[in-house]
């Protein structure tokens, strides 16, 4: 039950990076909420989000934004 606690516990917390992520291009760059999205779940960044073993669920969003920003400035 822990390890399955665990894993919810991840899961929560890149959907919350996620969101921010979401409100942080919507308010910065004026994008749809679509297109924003759309950028950020087709992003290399996303990925590192969703693997546990980076840790990157666990910085910040603004963190992890500027982490995004890099990646869509460098493509």
């Amino acid at each position: 039950m822990s390890e399955e606690l665990d894993k919810n516990d991840v899961q929560f917390q890149i959907e919350c990076v996620t969101k921010d992520l979401i409100e942080m291009l919507i308010e910065s760059k004026g994008l749809s909420m679509e297109m924003a999205m759309d950028l950020i779940y087709n992003s290399q960044t996303y990925k590192k989000l969703e693997n546990p073993k980076t840790g990157l669920y666990y910085q910040s969003g603004v963190y992890v934004f500027d982490y995004l920003i890099n990646e869509l400035d460098a493509a």
